[in-house]
């Protein structure tokens, strides 16, 4: 992969990298970004970090997704309601059984066709075959699954087991409120498409873990996070 290239930019590499970070690691606004770059005497706008934030944030999550291992075959699809530019939207989204974030799509619609258009990004996009999809009671995942030749490992209305991706949509909660709802359809899979891939990152479960594997987890992850915006 190419380098990062940070010419023309009035601030040093390491200032921004710093910034993207804290803007996708953690439920800070740009403002908030600003407040604490200023404490560490560096004075620059929300305006600028938001520029950073489109310009670099997408090219570093595209470097994180590739060094990434491949997922569970084992998936589970939801979609939950938010509100986008004052207009109810619908995002869809599907994660692994180890909460791994695969892809999402914001959508106007929850139908057929919108269903479709997941199901096909995931089968694109990953690297591996599906052993189960589990789903919620929506007929719109059967239909789409009946036509891609998929009802086999398809695992309707199971909302126990679904869970994980239930769960999954809380940071999602939380950035929402953060931003006082999203501007617009673009801005808001930009903005998610990019905070899924730093998340897969950072996301280490550390409840689960004992301490010292927590540190490997977390000196595993900064070193991905370092390789990716070299």
């Amino acid at each position: 992969m190419k380098p990062l290239s940070f010419k023309r930019h009035r601030f040093p590499a390491e200032v921004i990298r710093h910034a993207v970070w804290l803007y996708f690691r953690f439920s800070l606004s740009l403002r908030d970004v600003e407040e604490l770059l200023a404490q560490r005497g560096i004075d620059v706008t929300y305006e600028t970090i938001r520029c950073w934030t489109k310009k670099f944030g997408p090219l570093i999550a595209r470097r994180l997704k590739k060094r990434r291992p491949a997922p569970s075959p084992r998936w589970h699809l939801d979609e939950m309601v938010c509100w986008i530019g004052g207009r109810r939207m619908h995002l869809w989204r599907a994660v692994d059984d180890e909460g791994e974030v695969l892809d999402l799509v914001v959508q106007r619609r929850r139908d057929t066709e919108a269903a479709l258009r997941l199901l096909g990004r995931l089968l694109r996009n990953q690297s591996v075959e599906p052993e189960r999809i589990t789903t919620d009671g929506l007929a719109s995942y059967g239909a789409a699954l009946r036509e891609l030749g998929l009802t086999q490992v398809h695992r309707p209305g199971r909302l126990r087991e679904n869970n994980r991706v239930e769960n999954s949509h809380l940071p999602i909660r939380r950035r929402e409120r953060q931003h006082q709802g999203f501007k617009s359809q673009a801005s808001a899979q930009r903005f998610l498409t990019t905070h899924a891939a730093i998340y897969n990152t950072f996301n280490i479960q550390r409840h689960l873990i004992s301490r010292p594997t927590l540190r490997r987890f977390r000196a595993e992850a900064n070193a991905a996070w370092a390789a990716a915006v070299a």
